[in-house]
């Protein structure tokens, strides 16, 4: 971080009123955006897709529990892992927080993994989350939504990710999509966002960057992994009381 210019009250008044007109076309901007975002064309769910729960099988209409719309992340937990993604859980730390609100407002969340059914559930007992996440491994649910690659994507160098064909990376990324249903039952498909488009929803991101360190990405990745961890493995973590020992995905929908 470079060394703060000091300055008198009278100067640093006139610096934030400058700074704060760019605040307004950024504020516009984003309102833009968010109206053109909603006026995207929708695209009719046609694979009848089954995830599994707790309780066995779930019907994608399912995971709407009784409302109109529904966002889905697109959790990095692969089969076999031994833990999910520390940058897909420090998201999902977020989430039981906002819930409170928005399943007011008739929108409800869902996390899939292709990690089958126990092993997320042993994951999510231990981070004491307490929101829908279901598993797609029986189904094409996350290679459909370009979150999960086969070995001939990895064999050939190549993957196609936040709508683009690029170098592999992972068997498995990070992403967010939005779905509606209808009065008649039907799933649309209306938005999907990946790698940085997941910050929107992270809201220690928007702590961090009011203030002068920012981020403070500085290496060796330069990203999340400089500093993120799962929150059980802060050094001043405090144990957490498992509040949802049973892990059933209805009972922790409201």
């Amino acid at each position: 971080m470079e060394p703060p210019r000091i300055a008198t009250r009278a100067e640093w008044l006139e610096a934030r009123r400058q700074h704060l007109a760019r605040e307004k076309e950024f504020t516009r901007l984003h309102d833009r955006l968010t109206a053109e975002r909603r006026g995207l064309p929708w695209v009719k769910i046609e694979k009848p897709y089954v995830f599994d729960g707790p309780n066995g099988k779930v019907p994608f209409a399912d995971l709407f529990e009784g409302r109109r719309q529904l966002v889905v992340q697109h959790f990095m937990f692969g089969p076999g892992w031994k833990e999910g993604c520390a940058g897909c859980s420090f998201s999902a730390d977020h989430v039981d927080a906002a819930r409170q609100h928005f399943e007011h407002n008739d929108l409800s969340f869902a996390a899939v993994s292709r990690a089958p059914y126990p092993e997320i559930a042993a994951f999510k007992r231990r981070m004491s989350w307490r929101f829908t996440w279901v598993s797609s491994f029986a189904n094409d649910f996350n290679f459909d939504f370009d979150v999960s690659f086969a070995k001939a994507d990895e064999a050939g160098g190549k993957a196609f990710y936040n709508f683009e064909l690029r170098g592999y990376q992972n068997d498995e990324l990070p992403g967010t999509s939005v779905f509606v249903k209808d009065d008649a039952g039907q799933i649309f498909h209306t938005y999907s966002a990946y790698a940085r488009g997941d910050e929107l929803l992270i809201g220690a991101y928007n702590f961090l960057d009011l203030t002068p360190k920012g981020r403070n990405e500085n290496g060796p990745n330069f990203d999340l992994t400089d500093w993120v961890r799962h929150h059980d493995r802060y050094e001043n973590a405090r144990p957490r009381r498992d509040r949802d020992p049973a892990g059933k995905w209805g009972a922790t929908g409201h």
